[in-house]
């Protein structure tokens, strides 16, 4: 005779809902913890004597505040942090700020920049608590000086290098076993960077992004190429940086993707351009236009180089990649012919731009359209318009790469 099984019993059934219950509360819990920190709300106060910017966050974190010089800049960095800030926020004027702006500055870091009209001192840098009426802030204080004593602060905490500031690019082999073309695409701008803005909010950033991401699909589909973007999403990364992943992945060819804006002159500006690197710029607008993209990283808070480093580039410029100019120009006049029928007035154009400054890279510059024109914005955000025209450039890589195969003069 079989001994009858114990009954479980009440006792059995309350451990059990008791484990259920414990479980899904630390799941609640850890949920919680991982959630990221969300900054919603942003403001200045005070006068010119002491200028103060408070940000609300979801909870407290750990943040480093250091000041840059030319032009004159607070730089908050923080954790990934959820900017769910109210449109227009940062161009606020008070005080010692003549306005901030913000976003993804790194994987995992995030970053608030702060315009200053002067010399200034960082007076007090902290966050506060959540309590039960009001959220966790982020507090920076400023106080005017003169620029001798701005100086000497800065040398006494001089922050990171550009190049340990932003994202380090992953490593890649000179050129791929397989012997197919490397193609880098370097969507322009990104994160605390958003580029030139529509008069809608339509940023630079967004457009040029996701007509890199086609152009991409587009090239990679037949399998000739390897491919790789400079960034992935909506991430910043320094423009000495994008000119070295290009050339740590064996970049074949070099292509930075932007989209320009004239507001003053809306109804003329229109169209693709296309833009090679030269010492000496081929207009104003062209001039104009690199000085623009120079400044992008003083814009997300990184480190101008210093006039030494421009000298060294000059002499790159002048020597090793006289070659690689004369490569990049084959290349731009292929751009030119397939995008025929949709470029602005002065299709190629030259002038001193830091990223196409990789001495052994033929690198170019494509201007997609104006986001200052409504017409052009309209097509930058259209898929149908986005394909189209990603074929037409697919198409000039295809003839630029068939020119080289078939040892024609380049």
């Amino acid at each position: 005779m079989r001994a009858a099984k114990p009954s479980r019993g009440p006792f059995w059934g309350v451990l059990l809902a008791f484990i259920v219950v414990a479980l899904c509360g630390s799941a609640q819990l850890a949920g919680a913890a991982s959630k990221p920190t969300i900054a919603n709300d942003a403001r200045l106060a005070g006068d010119r004597e002491r200028t103060r910017f408070i940000a609300d966050l979801s909870k407290k974190v750990e943040v480093t505040v250091f000041a840059l010089g030319e032009p004159y800049r607070v730089i908050v960095d923080l954790p990934d942090v959820s900017f769910q800030m109210p449109s227009g926020l940062g161009n606020e004027k008070r005080g010692l700020v003549t306005g901030y702006r913000y976003g993804l500055f790194a994987p995992g870091k995030s970053r608030i920049v702060i315009d200053v009209d002067g010399p200034f001192l960082i007076d007090k840098a902290f966050v506060l608590d959540a309590r039960p009426d009001q959220p966790a802030r982020l507090v920076v204080d400023l106080v005017p000086t003169d620029r001798a004593t701005f100086l000497a602060k800065l040398r006494e905490a001089k922050p990171a290098s550009a190049k340990e500031e932003g994202a380090t690019p992953a490593a890649g082999s000179a050129k791929q076993a397989d012997g197919k073309p490397v193609v880098v695409l370097d969507p322009g701008h990104g994160g605390v960077d958003p580029g030139t803005m529509s008069a809608s909010g339509t940023t630079e950033k967004e457009v040029v992004l996701d007509f890199a991401k086609t152009l991409k699909a587009k090239l990679e589909a037949d399998g000739r190429y390897e491919v790789y973007l400079t960034r992935q999403d909506d991430t910043f990364l320094p423009l000495r940086e994008r000119v070295e992943f290009a050339k740590q992945k064996g970049a074949s060819l070099f292509l930075s993707i932007h989209a320009d804006a004239f507001p003053e002159r809306v109804a003329e500006a229109s169209g693709a351009t296309v833009y090679t690197l030269s010492e000496q710029a081929s207009d104003d607008e062209a001039k104009e236009l690199a000085a623009k993209e120079n400044f992008s990283d003083a814009i997300a808070g990184v480190e101008l180089p210093s006039e030494s480093d421009e000298v060294v580039a000059n002499i790159l410029i002048d020597l090793a990649q006289r070659e690689t100019q004369n490569r990049s120009l084959i290349f731009a006049r292929s751009m030119v012919g397939a995008l025929a029928g949709n470029l602005h007035t002065k299709a190629m154009k030259s002038a001193g731009f830091r990223v196409l400054k990789a001495p052994d890279v033929p690198s170019v510059l494509l201007e997609l359209g104006f986001l200052s024109n409504p017409e052009d914005e309209k097509q930058l955000k259209d898929e149908t318009w986005r394909d189209a025209r990603a074929k037409s450039v697919a198409a000039a890589i295809d003839i630029f790469f068939a020119k080289r195969l078939a040892r024609m003069p380049f």
